[in-house]
């Protein structure tokens, strides 16, 4: 930010107090959004699972399924059933608000590789991540993680990020 918020005319950096506002408020809210999202992908991910979907009453699914895993009433779901439409137009996108919140796991934590390092242009750790990406569906995904971080990812990272740690 110092380096490129400046002032159009004068071109000096932005002062050190709005910054600080600025930086202490890129979380806010973010425990509130998270849980809205998981909500919508544990749902998305339940609807997915259930064996007769014709014979489904989804509003009273939906009911039930928020009671069941106590989801707060007070921030309810980010995307309701009828958003899903797109989820079930066919089986390639199944789950997908699950595989969304997942693919921000994995980018958190592969991040987190980078600045453990210290350079977050490692060229070494650059070069293993390549052969993830160039691997393609080669190799099973996890194995290919695994080989480029050392260890199977967590949310810890995407947490970190989102300041829902007691960091």
């Amino acid at each position: 930010m110092r380096r490129y918020a400046r002032h159009y005319q004068t071109g000096e950096p932005i002062p050190e107090e709005p910054l600080r506002r600025l930086l202490a408020a890129r979380n806010f809210n973010q425990g509130f959004a998270t849980v809205e999202y998981t909500g919508s992908a544990l749902l998305d991910i339940e609807l997915h699972r259930y064996p007769a979907p014709e014979a489904l009453d989804v509003a009273r699914f939906e009911q039930e399924f928020l009671e069941r895993i106590g989801m707060p009433q007070e921030i309810g779901l980010r995307h309701r059933p009828a958003h899903f439409q797109h989820l079930f137009a066919g089986g390639g996108y199944a789950a997908g608000y699950y595989a969304y919140l997942w693919a921000e796991v994995l980018d958190a934590d592969g991040f987190a590789a980078f600045t453990e390092a210290g350079d977050v242009f490692d060229p070494a750790l650059a070069a293993r991540l390549k052969d993830i990406y160039s691997a393609g569906d080669t190799r099973d995904p996890m194995e290919l993680y695994r080989a480029f971080r050392g260890r199977e990812p967590t949310i810890e990272a995407l947490l970190e990020q989102r300041g829902l740690t007691a960091a």
